[in-house]
């Protein structure tokens, strides 16, 4: 049901170690201070630090539900005194998590998801291009490339140190240990996403 006022999507994506956690947990602050009720959501999947909170790479952490069932968010967000819902790691929900959202905007909430635009292959990861796609506002942010130290928009896997391969599973759930920030020429794969491959029009 309608509330007859809208609210809207703001979407903070990039590669991992672009500040994408930091960022969200700013603008969360913000509204905090400014009196807003604000819920936090992230999924359970993420274990890499403190499971009841969002925590970024500097260390900053702000308390979140760790949820497995899509429904919770949909439950807890549409309860009048949220105001502000936001979202972490919002590429490893499923698709069902577009309608959710949808859902929680025609209510007049105003929902912060931050995510992975691109996944370690450099294909669009999971339902974030629909989300990029119908955001009020979209902030891509990089990070600095490990190899070479320029902007890096590519989230570089590492198995053993080495290259991973493009049909290794997309979801690893992983820090420096296992992943770093790459440039467009540092960044390397064995096979290029399908698209790479359409015909022109």
């Amino acid at each position: 049901m309608s509330s007859g006022k809208k609210g809207s999507l703001e979407i903070i994506c990039g590669p991992m170690f672009s500040g994408k956690s930091e960022e969200l947990i700013r603008r969360l602050r913000r509204a905090k201070i400014a009196q807003q009720h604000v819920m936090v959501f992230k999924p359970s999947i993420d274990n890499r630090h403190m499971i009841e909170c969002v925590t970024s790479h500097n260390g900053s952490k702000l308390d979140a539900f760790p949820v497995d069932d899509l429904k919770v968010i949909l439950d807890q967000g549409s309860k009048d005194s949220a105001q502000v819902i936001g979202l972490d790691e919002v590429q490893f929900f499923d698709a069902g998590i577009v309608p959710i959202i949808c859902s929680l905007i025609d209510m007049g909430k105003r929902v912060v998801a931050a995510g992975l635009d691109l996944d370690f292959r450099g294909a669009p990861f999971g339902s974030m291009p629909l989300l990029l796609a119908i955001a009020d506002h979209v902030t891509k942010l990089q990070a600095i490339c490990t190899l070479c130290g320029k902007d890096a928009n590519f989230t570089q896997r590492l198995v053993d140190g080495k290259v991973a391969r493009h049909d290794d599973p997309i979801i690893l759930v992983g820090a420096q240990e296992a992943y770093q920030a790459r440039c467009r020429q540092c960044y390397s794969i064995d096979k290029q996403p399908s698209f790479y491959y359409m015909s022109a029009l």
